[in-house]
């Protein structure tokens, strides 16, 4: 699993999030960011041409040497200095309240303990600071939900431990978020059982 998590599955990733059909989505979820973002499952920087002008700095976490080094060239085109900051959205090497707005898509999906990580996202978040989201998770639909349940053992060891099956507003709530925007709905052109998703905004207390 070494090379395969270190060379391969990186770029699997950076070529399947790299689809224009997830453009208008990324468009979607970075609306309102502002000021300093912590940004976390980073990847290959495909958000990077989506974040607003209110945004000052970024804060990318991502555990792959091979994902950041794919963003070199929407990073060089950026306006927007980013940082590396971290390889772990489970313990993040960030101030307390010192981000104002936190970025998270496509990645709860594959954190191990994910209840920490959002967690570590609303300590480093300031008071009434907000996440913005968009994440593939447990279809609304029961028969979809069967499916999900068969083949997750396959898709995790496939994708880096992705998990279907994960209830995304229930882990936002679950960890002390307000939801306050929340679109559920079905990726077109995907299959169902990998593309429900929940795109949306939540409060940090």
């Amino acid at each position: 699993m070494g090379i395969y998590a270190e060379r391969v599955l990186p770029r699997m990733i950076n070529a399947a999030c790299g689809m224009k059909s997830s453009n208008p989505l990324r468009s979607r979820v970075c609306e309102g960011l502002h000021g300093q973002v912590v940004e976390i499952g980073f990847g290959s920087g495909h958000n990077v041409p989506f974040y607003p002008a209110a945004v000052t700095g970024v804060a990318a976490i991502e555990p792959a040497d091979l994902g950041w080094k794919l963003a070199g060239k929407r990073l060089a085109a950026s306006t927007v200095t980013v940082e590396r900051s971290g390889l772990d959205g489970q313990a993040l090497p960030l101030p307390d309240d010192s981000c104002d707005t936190a970025l998270s898509t496509w990645t709860l999906c594959t954190i191990p303990d994910v209840s920490v990580a959002l967690g570590e996202v609303r300590r480093v978040l300031k008071p009434g600071g907000t996440l913005h989201f968009v994440e593939h998770g447990l279809a609304p639909d029961e028969n979809v939900q069967r499916w999900q349940h068969r083949l997750e053992p396959m898709q995790k060891r496939l994708f880096g431990g992705c998990h279907l099956t994960r209830s995304i507003a229930d882990l936002l709530s679950d960890a002390g978020f307000a939801i306050t925007e929340v679109d559920v709905f079905y990726e077109k052109g995907a299959p169902k059982f990998l593309a429900a998703d929940s795109l949306g905004v939540a409060v940090a207390p």
